[in-house]
Formats: structure tokens, C-alpha cells, sequence
């Protein structure tokens, strides 16, 4: 009996079954397919949303709304309103976190599957139409994506070691972060009809509740008893993919890398992921060409890079990364990203290692602001206006590397410097997550050149900057580092992570937990900082040998902050300085070591061997640190 809205049934539906009376079923299918765009009505071989690396599976039981699928949305319906996800099916809505860290919480918590939607509270700007209309999320849109839990692992068959044709595999069973259970992601339209049935508990408070006509009931299950069932029938294979890789040899250190690189994979027509990026990267690339036809070679080897199967979870990027791993550790100088050039039209965005800082800002003092209102200004005064720094409003802000991109392999495994950058929206007004159309079909060239970047102004700034950044890093006589950040950057951080720690005040003192030794290597790398570009400005330019030195130390600085035992449960992230937050991949965290060890605490039964958690990673970063400052003393 069709009560609800008919769908056409299909094996990627999610079915609900609620009894309304005896021998008497109400059946919704959720959407197989999403209305294609205007002009795409003939385009053949579309695929329909779905999350890869799902389990296969038909789980049936009851619903449970577990808001954004966070560690602590968990821990409240656990700990504070005795829900037990256990045996039962969860529904999330995106955002917050990546969407892979939500699946790995349902999995904890004990759940047989999870569906995720798009809630227009986290994918709807305020007064703009939905696509076609305006670049806001429709109803029937679906975003999909990979929900691998790798912790930088690359192929999850073949971790550590590049996916070649003689490389032992383990079994899909063994992989590492392939989901136990059933994945499917839904639009806001059928995600309301879930929602409006649900009965059970009402939600704790307003952050549980997103922007459709619903309650937010968490469950478990529907009023007037009804179940759920996922039918969901992924298939895994292994196949084939392709990087293509392009090179110009250095003149004087050919031996010396500077990397530019990005995807061109995309899940269906991929106007802005990854395309406004891979059309960066082939323009640079042409254009550094151009200037090799006339005559001109870089100081240095650059090498750009169109990585495959980036949307399944960073894989043509970090085989390559292990294939030659020998080789990038010894000789890359820097890694420049190319993924997205805008996720927003407001204003520039740079997330890098701090010894990038001040050539950011010296380039972005170069190029024109592509910005309305600033015509006659830089692109740095537009970005310092629009976003300035938390700790300096004399700088704009930049952010941390966390990973969501192909840069992770390279910094977060190699410890090779590395730096993105693109047009975002502004933090302070848009709320949305990432930008409305994200991952679903709706992401065309038209979305782009309608509403996001009409002139192509902005991405020209992008594509100047990174080619700008090469430039410099390939060509200068000085790798043009600065340490001297990095030392303020990682007193900021020392102090962030004390401030944080104080909370556990009393917890701190009864068990001699004590900050002293991080603070005291930190104040020995700055002196180490400030001594070594003393002397960088008193070097024998005409002495390659005393060129060398200076390069090689600074080249290899990254490096020293590489822990090649990794951080706990996640050995391919080993920056002892930078990692993906264990809990949002997305999101960049310092100190992650001693971060997640004072985050688990809270959540530890045993104290005791919480807080010997946290002196391990203190006396951890503080020997890291102390280490790396040896790096930069006065070659003996």
C-alpha cells in the first residue's frame, strides 16, 4: 500500500516497513537516481549516489537519530539518555566531521548500518534558490563519497607498500578501514520522510535539530512500531588506475624536488571537485612549458602530478608516494596541492606548514585581488580584510594541514613541506558545511560559471599563486623557508595545548603531569631558529658547498618532525607537530599525540593510564622538538 510517496524500487533503496494494521504494509523507497541537470538529460553512465566501500548487507531494525554521528553525539545517547545504538540502524546527517569518521563511530557504538543526508540546517544558504535557480543543495541531491577510515593508509589492501602487480594483498576482510556494515546516503527530501515518522525520545537540546519540517525524534524506531531495512549491494574490485606524471630537470640541483599535484577523478560531472583544480594544474604546467621552449630551466626538478582515485581515499597520490618513498624522502623540497581551486567566491583560503608563511604573504602581495571592491588592491589586503589571523590581525589567518586531499602522504607520512590553497567562503556568515552541492550531480561547469566564479577572476588568483609557489621553491638560490615561524608556531601551540590541559587542573598536579620539558624544547628550537638565519643571511652565495648545507637543513627540517613509530592506532600519520584529528579527518590538530591522549581522560575508566598516556606523548613531542632544533646547529 503506497501511502507515501511511490518510488521506483531498486537495489540502492532503503526500504521502510511499518504495520498499520493486520497483513497491511506502507512501503517508502528512497530515490535511486537524482534528476539530472538541465542539458544532461542524454548523459549515459551516471552513477547513482552511493558510498563506497560500504558493506554489502540487508539490516532490518530499528532507527536511531544520532544527529552528526560525532564521538559525542554518541557519548550523549549513551552516557546522558540510556539509547543503545546496538543491533539498530542510525541515520546522520553530513557535516562537522568527514563522513568516514561517522561510519567508524556507528561501527563502535554497535550499529548494523547507517544512512547519511544532507540536512539543508548544515547545506542551505539563506535566500538562495537550489540549483538550477541559484548553487543551494536541492531535495533529490545526494552527496557521495568514500568512507574508508585509512588513518593515511592508502590502499587498504596493500598498506605501507605501493599496489603494484607483485605486491601481497591482504583480504577485503583484513582491509584496513573497510566499513563492517551497510552505508547509503540520501537526500533531504527522502531524509524528512524518515524523520517525520520517528518516534521514541525527543532531541536534548537545539543542536540536534536541523532545518526540515521534522521533530528530530531520536528514536528508537518509528511511531506506531515500524521497522527499517538498507539494501545495499556494493561491489568491491580491484582494478586499474593512472597517474600521469610530467617533469622539468633541474639545472643545478636536479636532484632537489618540487612537487605540484592533483586529482582528476570525480564522482559524476565534477565542475568544482576536482576539476576548478586539475584545470589549475594543467594551465601552471603549461605555462612553466612555455617557459622552458624559451630557454629557461629551474634551479630544481619540478614534477607535476594528475593523481587518479583521489575520491577513494587518496589512493593514486600515496601509492605513488610509496613506490618512491625512498627517493621523496631524500630529494622533495616542497609538495604543492592543486585540489579545488574554490569551495566559496569570498575570499583566499591557505592551509601549510608555518615555513611557507612569509612566502604566502610575499606573493599574495604580488598578485591583483580578484575580489569586487578591491580593484586597485593586492590579494593579500583583500585576504587580510576579509580574514584575519585569531593570534595576529596584522596577518591573515592560515590554517593547519589536516587531510582531506592529496597532500596527506606527503606531509603527514614523509614530512615534506607542503601547502594548499583556494577561494573559501566567509567563516563568519556561511555556517554551511564545505559548499551546498558538494559531491552530487549538480556540480557542473554551469555551477561554476553562473554563480561561483563568473570571470574566472578567482581561480586565475589560484592558479597564479600555486604557480607562483613553485616558482619560488624550484628557482630561488635559497629555498625560501622561514624557521623563525615555525618556532612562533610551535610556542602558540605549546600554550594551546597547556590552556587546554588546565581544565584537568587538579588531575594534572596528582599525577606530576608537567607541561616544563615541551615548553623548554620549544625555547631551544627558537633560539636554534633565530642562530640559524643569523647566519643564512651571512652565507658565501658563491660556495655552492655552503649553499648546499643551508638548503639541505632547511629541506630536511620537516622531516625532523617525523616519528616513524606514528602516532597510536594511526602509523601512517607521523608528524609529531601536525595530524588529521583522530575524531574529523578533515580538520588539522597540533600536537595530535598529546591531544588525543588528553581527550581520552574523559572518557577512560582507568585514570591512571590516561594521564601516563599524556606524559608518554609530552615527553614525545619534547624530544621531537629538542631533535629537530639539533638539525639546524652549525654543521661541525
Amino acid at each position: 500500500r503506497n501511502h507515501w510517496k511511490k518510488e521506483e524500487e531498486n537495489q540502492w533503496g532503503c526500504h521502510l516497513q511499518s504495520p498499520v494494521s493486520i497483513r497491511e504494509l506502507l512501503i517508502f523507497n528512497t530515490s535511486y537516481l537524482e534528476p539530472p541537470p538541465d542539458g544532461y538529460e542524454n548523459v549515459t553512465g551516471i552513477v547513482p549516489p552511493y558510498n563506497a566501500f560500504s558493506a554489502q548487507g540487508t539490516p532490518e531494525g530499528d532507527l536511531i537519530y544520532v544527529n552528526y554521528a560525532r564521538t559525542e553525539d554518541f557519548f550523549k545517547l549513551e552516557r546522558e539518555m540510556n539509547i543503545n545504538c546496538s543491533g539498530k540502524i542510525v541515520i546522520a546527517r553530513y557535516g562537522k566531521i568527514f563522513r568516514g569518521n561517522k561510519v567508524k563511530n556507528a561501527m563502535l557504538a554497535g550499529a548494523i548500518g547507517i544512512i547519511l543526508y544532507s540536512d539543508p540546517a548544515d547545506y542551505f544558504a539563506p535566500a538562495v534558490q537550489p540549483y538550477p535557480k541559484g548553487w543551494n543543495l536541492p531535495g533529490t541531491a545526494a552527496q557521495r563519497g568514500n568512507v574508508l577510515n585509512l588513518n593515511g593508509a592508502g590502499d587498504p589492501l596493500t598498506p605501507g607498500y605501493p599496489a603494484k602487480e607483485y605486491t601481497f594483498r591482504l583480504d577485503v576482510k583484513e582491509g584496513v578501514g573497510i566499513p563492517k556494515i551497510p552505508v547509503h546516503p540520501i537526500g533531504y527530501n527522502d531524509a524528512e520522510i524518515l524523520l517525520r515518522h520517528m518516534g521514541g525520545t525527543a532531541p536534548p537540546d537545539d543542536s540536534w535539530k536541523g532545518s526540515l519540517n521534522v521533530n528530530y525524534n531520536i528514536g528508537p524506531g518509528f511511531a506506531g512500531h515500524g521497522s527499517f531495512r538498507m539494501h545495499v549491494h556494493n561491489i568491491n574490485r580491484i582494478t586499474r588506475i593512472y597517474n600521469v606524471i610530467g617533469t622539468i630537470r633541474g639545472s643545478v640541483e636536479p636532484d632537489r624536488y618540487v612537487i605540484l599535484g592533483g586529482h582528476r577523478d570525480s564522482w559524476v560531472f565534477g565542475g568544482i571537485d576536482p576539476t576548478s583544480g586539475a584545470a589549475v594544474l594543467q594551465e601552471v604546467a603549461q605555462s612553466f612549458g612555455k617557459l622552458r621552449s624559451g630557454g629557461w630551466r629551474p634551479r630544481r626538478t619540478i614534477i607535476f602530478a594528475s593523481w587518479d582515485a583521489e575520491e577513494f581515499g587518496l589512493l593514486g597520490s600515496t601509492e605513488w608516494a610509496e613506490e618512491n618513498v625512498k627517493i621523496l624522502q631524500e630529494r622533495s623540497v616542497a609538495y604543492i596541492n592543486s585540489d579545488s581551486s574554490i569551495e566559496g567566491n569570498y575570499t583566499l583560503r591557505v592551509d601549510c606548514t608555518p615555513l611557507l608563511y612569509q612566502l604566502v604573504y610575499k606573493l599574495t602581495k604580488e598578485i591583483s585581488s580578484p575580489d569586487d571592491g578591491f580593484e586597485s588592491k593586492s590579494l593579500y589586503e583583500s585576504w587580510l580584510e576579509k580574514d584575519p589571523s585569531f593570534e595576529n590581525i596584522n596577518f591573515p589567518r592560515i590554517n593547519k594541514l589536516g587531510s582531506g586531499s592529496d597532500f596527506e602522504a606527503y606531509f603527514q607520512r614523509l614530512g615534506i613541506a607542503s601547502g594548499r590553497a583556494r577561494y573559501t567562503k566567509n567563516r563568519k556568515t556561511d555556517t554551511y558545511s564545505s559548499y551546498p552541492l558538494y559531491h552530487t550531480i549538480y556540480e557542473t561547469f554551469e555551477l561554476v560559471e553562473n554563480f561561483y566564479d563568473p570571470t574566472f577572476k578567482k581561480q586565475l588568483s589560484v592558479a597564479q599563486l600555486r604557480g607562483a609557489l613553485v616558482y619560488e621553491l624550484a628557482d630561488s638560490e635559497i629555498i625560501p623557508f622561514n624557521i623563525e615561524d615555525y618556532a612562533k608556531a610551535l610556542k602558540n601551540y605549546a600554550t594551546s595545548i597547556y590552556n587546554l590541559s588546565k581544565k584537568h587542573d587538579q588531575q594534572l598536579r596528582d599525577h606530576g603531569v608537567s607541561f616544563d620539558s615541551l615548553f623548554s624544547a620549544v625555547k631551544n628550537f627558537s633560539d636554534a631558529a633565530s642562530d640559524f638565519h643569523r647566519r643564512l643571511t651571512q652565507v658565501d652565495l658563491n660556495n655552492p658547498i655552503a649553499v648546499r648545507i643551508m638548503n639541505d637543513q632547511l629541506m630536511l627540517l620537516e622531516r625532523a618532525f617525523i616519528d616513524p613509530l606514528g602516532l597510536p592506532g594511526r602509523r601512517f600519520y607521523r608528524h609529531i607537530i601536525f595530524a588529521p584529528s583522530s575524531h574529523n579527518k578533515y580538520a588539522g590538530e597540533s600536537f595530535p599525540g598529546i591531544y588525543d591522549a588528553l581527550f581520552d581522560v574523559e572518557n577512560k575508566e582507568d585514570s591512571r593510564s590516561a594521564w601516563r598516556e599524556v606524559k608518554k606523548h609530552l615527553s614525545i613531542a619534547a624530544f621531537t622538538i629538542q631533535a629537530a632544533a639539533g638539525t639546524l646547529t652549525e654543521v661541525l
